[in-house]
């Protein structure tokens, strides 16, 4: 991969208004230090299958405060590269009280980032963000960006890892150009995050991330038979256990603050390892990632965090699952015990992050709740054989194929927006990605909170044209009559609200932003752009925008 002693990172990952989070991979054992403001930080790094990990908590920091910091692995400088053209890393604290600033979206291959590359999958936002970013030191900067699923594709993967694959086993047995083990997920990581202009960001910018189904597998726990179907296989087990395990480490560490780290049982061993050799956790871990898929109980993946007086929750929404036909559900009985504790008012804003839309456009919503009573039996067996098949090929598997869950949850909301469990909010918004078309929709209120979903997907890989137009035909037109008689026919009530579209669709990678304002809830969705044929240096250009003031104000939802 690499001969630098630093394989990947730093990213700053967590960052609070006194502490903040650096995760790296080096390329062996060492002692790894952040340094910034006169100060040092360190930590040494933990194995897990031969790949050396670090993450280093800094604490003591002043609130509000910009620091550029340096890493050093063995006690020689890393990072920052002088000669990668970049500028200064930096840890930015949060300011106590400062209005939410931040971005998101998902879905994002990781392909060259040359003319084919961007023919096949389009220019990769993130990246023409960091460019952006990069070049312009008067841009206000995000306190977050936060990926919503699909971060990395281990069962569709590019050449640069089918090469990868073939150069260590053979590609035409099982699970052939699909990830088969935790070596194969860490050079998909790596390819991932190590271009040098997303490496910068991510050093720069504090991230937030969940999974979604393509970073284990498609259709993830769809349904039971779907995950039975897998379990026969001569390698699901092996795969699903080396994608929880890498996404705890790649992904999940860095979402915890450290108070949460603290209570996590691997993370305890690894801080509480003594001796001078260090500590391999690669069997625990695998252990861990075993019993987190047969017991989606004995371990949460969601989390939640306050900035001031908005706050976002963020929701499991794939490994989280009860798949029990009696008791099928999107989360489970603890996940929604854990999701109802903090869906609360007396905030400004309250925003749930979610891989999946909760709002999908009205017609496929009813298309896939009426696709679900189909397919646990409502219309007989042979029915629901037919059923499942069409679930799998269009992935019917959102909140609406879950309908227990999205009535528990929409009574949830609604009880948040009426006043029910404290002042209401301005807006309750439901961010999302997976669908690979962007769009923002609202519930048709009168009174209290203005409920609303906005997706921003994909990042990099947008859907061919003749999927866009199979899409819309979904999503919108006819597909909400129809889809509400054939729900009907197969007994599935009513939603308990109605929502309609405010905005989109539209299928460009996007990377969405969204700002707390005094006049509401600014959202705006940019996309790269290619000037001259220079594909290597995209341009940055706006889509989309919005701006949703609140209900007691100007009631009103207008360009921003």
């Amino acid at each position: 991969m690499t001969t630098s002693p630093l394989v990947l990172g730093p990213m700053v990952r967590h960052v609070d208004a006194t502490s903040a989070s650096i995760w790296v991979e080096t390329e062996s054992s060492a002692q790894v230090s952040v340094r910034a403001s006169g100060r040092e930080w360190a930590a040494k790094t933990f194995a897990v299958h031969g790949h050396h990990y670090a993450l280093v908590e800094l604490d003591g920091l002043e609130p509000g405060t910009v620091t550029a910091y340096a890493v050093d692995v063995h006690g020689t400088q890393v990072w920052p590269d002088p000669s990668s053209g970049f500028p200064q890393s930096m840890i930015a604290t949060l300011t106590p009280g400062k209005p939410l600033r931040m971005a998101y979206g998902s879905c994002r291959t990781s392909v060259p980032h040359d003319a084919s590359g961007n023919r096949t999958h389009g220019v990769d936002s993130l990246r023409a963000y960091a460019l952006r970013m990069a070049s312009d030191g008067h841009l206000p900067w995000p306190d977050l960006v936060a990926f919503l699923g699909d971060q990395v594709y281990a069962d569709s993967t590019s050449k640069q890892m089918q090469e990868f694959i073939r150069a260590r086993r053979d590609i035409d047995a099982p699970p052939g150009e699909e990830l088969k083990d935790y070596e194969e997920y860490a050079h998909l990581y790596y390819l991932a995050w190590s271009d040098p202009a997303n490496r910068w960001l991510l050093s720069t910018l504090p991230s937030a991330m969940i999974f979604d189904d393509h970073d284990i597998r498609d259709d993830w726990n769809t349904s039971l038979s779907w995950k039975k179907e897998l379990e026969t296989t001569s390698w699901w087990h092996d795969r699903i256990v080396a994608g929880l395990a890498s996404y705890w480490v790649y992904q999940h560490l860095g979402n915890l603050s450290p108070q949460e780290r603290a209570q996590d049982a691997i993370w305890r061993r690894i801080t509480g390892h003594t001796g001078d050799d260090e500590i391999d956790v690669g069997a625990e871990l695998d252990a861990f990632a075993e019993q987190a898929d047969r017991d989606p109980k004995s371990y949460r993946w969601s989390y939640c965090r306050d900035f001031g007086d908005t706050r976002l929750i963020v929701v499991d929404s794939r490994a989280a699952r009860d798949l029990t036909p009696d008791d099928r559900a999107l989360v489970d009985d603890a996940e929604l015990a854990w999701l109802d504790g903090r869906m609360r008012g007396g905030l400004r804003h309250l925003l749930v992050a979610t891989s999946l839309p909760f709002l999908l456009p009205m017609g496929l919503h009813y298309v896939e709740s009426w696709n679900e009573a189909v397919s646990e039996g409502a219309w007989g067996k042979h029915a629901a054989r037919a059923g499942e098949k069409l679930r799998r090929a269009v992935d019917l598997e959102h909140w609406a194929a879950f309908q227990n869950s999205f009535r528990q949850v929409a009574a949830m909301a609604n009880e948040v927006a009426d006043g029910k469990r404290g002042p209401a909010p301005e807006t309750i918004t439901f961010l999302s990605g997976d669908v690979h078309f962007s769009y923002v929709a609202e519930v048709e209120r009168t009174s209290g909170s203005r409920i609303l979903q906005a997706v921003c997907s994909p990042i990099r890989n947008p859907l061919p044209r003749l999927m866009r137009s199979f899409a819309a035909i979904m999503s919108y037109g006819l597909a909400t009559p129809v889809g509400a008689l054939v729900a009907r026919s197969a007994k599935v009530p009513d939603p308990p609200f109605r929502w309609s579209g405010i905005k989109g669709p539209w299928f460009d990678n996007n990377l969405a932003y969204l700002e707390v304002a005094p006049e509401g809830l600014n959202l705006w969705w940019q996309t790269g752009v290619v000037d001259d044929g220079d594909h290597l240096h995209p341009g940055l250009e706006r889509v989309a925008s919005l701006t949703v003031a609140p209900r007691g104000g100007a009631n009103s939802t207008r360009p921003a």
